[in-house]
């Protein structure tokens, strides 16, 4: 497979872009105004305790207060061996945390919508292969080495460090096929960066950053190469610059693969990257056999329904509708990547009769979401028909950084019907009417209800007038949405 990561920098927005064979697969978007934090080491003060919750929030001077809840609180396990899981039996936050106090927190989640930041007291720091967690004991490995001899291996290699340097380590994907030499020096790298942030630890003051994450280009040199990537292109000369650097000092493989842009084309019109991008905020997203899906981003979850269109088959109706729902399971795996949705999944394939094609179907699904670097869970399908899945999120959403709310319908998806708001102003007329004393009425609207007030219901107009004894005017107001008027007494 041919795969490029794409990163073009401008002075407010960075963005970086994995692409498969010419396909887009992933988009990460960081803006000067508001950088993801997620890896960011806070000194925080607790400003609440919420024992019905097992949770806390935590001030660390972000607009919204952040979230710890009691099982990411860092417990001492004094164990070795196998990294150890969070205990099920989570002690009562009351004896964890109190008001008032100073604890050093990371964030885990950025803030979702009207969620704050999620947190937790289990610090790590991350450097190519590895994960330094200094006060957990034991040694995991990232599920995607499957070779069981080579986890044993890369095991065997850290298994010496952990008396003599204490903490806890979690080998990444990245990690597959370096020699004990590599490892040891980027062990000994994190173990020199987690001393400085102690000596600076008694300096910073609350809601202060004690460590920042590494900004989207190197974040993506170090997590997104792969030896699967053939070129690192990068249309900031400064950008590159800083990246030939930490490259050359960390991940000398990769370096070989930088390539500054400096062509007139933007780089992201290879690929036709900015189109796609454009796409996926689109609800509707159409297959290549006639067939579409689509997507709606909800609060709770998202859901995705798939159809048939103007896909009409060759055989007979049961092979149309598998063709449609094996051509639906991959595009859904690809859309999930780039729109990055998270959390609760439903997908609404098409009612399949064989056994057979829906097992095909779930086994095309799980294969196209296997390279997929977002831990996922499918749980099969329901006795509805629909496929449930969850997918971890720890950013917001493409639509979510990229869009904001409908002004007109609030993010609802439609507004009331023009009759239904003059329907609205006429109940408006009669409340006011029976409650207060005046001669006549002004009514303020926006363009298209005055026009239908004058044509349409001019006769109800009429009606309502002479019920009320009172004559009713209409002013136009450039600025009022359809469903915003304003009924004033004269």
């Amino acid at each position: 497979m041919s795969s490029e990561i794409l990163i073009n920098i401008t002075p407010s927005e960075s963005r970086a872009v994995v692409v498969d064979n010419g396909v887009l697969q992933e988009v990460f978007i960081e803006r000067n105004e508001c950088r993801g934090i997620v890896g960011n080491i806070y000194k925080g003060k607790v400003c609440r305790v919420l024992p019905g919750m097992q949770a806390a929030f935590v001030e660390i001077g972000l607009s919204r207060a952040a979230f710890l809840h009691a099982s990411d609180i860092s417990i001492p396990k004094g164990q070795t061996g196998d990294l150890q899981e969070t205990p099920t039996k989570v002690p009562p936050i009351t004896t964890l945390l109190r008001e008032g106090q100073e604890v050093l927190v990371q964030v885990i989640k950025d803030p979702l919508g009207s969620k704050g930041a999620r947190l937790t007291t289990q610090l790590s720091v991350s450097s190519r292969y590895l994960v330094y967690m200094p006060d957990t004991q034991g040694i995991g490995v990232s599920l995607k080495i499957e070779s069981e001899q080579e986890r044993e291996r890369l095991k065997s290699c850290l298994v010496s460090q952990l008396d003599s340097a204490g903490g806890g380590y979690i080998l990444r994907t990245a990690a597959e096929g370096v020699s004990e030499t590599e490892l040891l020096a980027d062990l000994k790298f994190l173990h020199r960066l987690w001393q400085k942030l102690g000596e600076r630890k008694s300096s910073v003051k609350c809601g202060e950053p004690l460590h920042q994450d590494l900004p989207l280009a190197l974040r993506a040199l170090r997590d997104l190469y792969n030896p699967d990537i053939e070129r690192i292109r990068i249309d900031s000369t400064t950008t590159y610059d800083q990246a030939m650097k930490f490259a050359e000092g960390f991940m000398p493989e990769c370096a070989v693969r930088l390539e500054h842009y400096t062509a007139a084309r933007p780089l992201f019109d290879l690929f036709s990257v900015e189109d796609e991008i454009k796409k996926a905020l689109e609800r509707k997203v159409p297959l290549k056999s006639g067939g579409y899906l689509i997507f709606d981003q909800t609060e709770a979850m998202t859901t995705v329904d798939v159809n048939t269109g103007g896909f009409v088959g060759h055989k007979n109706l049961e092979e149309t509708i598998f063709k449609t729902n094996l051509e639906a399971a991959q595009a859904i795996a690809r859309q999930l990547q780039v729109r990055n949705l998270g959390g609760i999944i439903i997908i609404d394939f098409i009612d399949m009769e064989e056994i057979d094609h829906r097992d095909q179907v779930l086994l095309t699904l799980e294969k196209s979401m296997a390279p997929d670097r977002a831990r996922h869970n499918i749980c099969g399908v329901s006795d509805l028909g629909l496929v449930e899945m969850t997918r971890k999120r720890t950013r917001e959403s493409l639509g979510h950084i990229l869009c904001e709310p409908c002004p007109s319908c609030d993010g609802r998806g439609y507004t009331k019907s023009v009759e239904t708001v003059c329907y609205d102003i006429f109940r408006e007329i009669i409340r006011a009417a029976r409650q207060y004393e005046s001669t006549q009425f002004l009514v303020l609207a926006s363009q298209d209800v005055i026009d239908r007030l004058n044509d349409e219901d001019s006769t109800n107009v009429a009606e309502l007038e002479q019920f009320i004894g009172k004559q009713i005017l209409f002013q136009f107001e450039a600025q009022y949405k359809r469903e915003q008027f304003n009924v004033v007494m004269m």
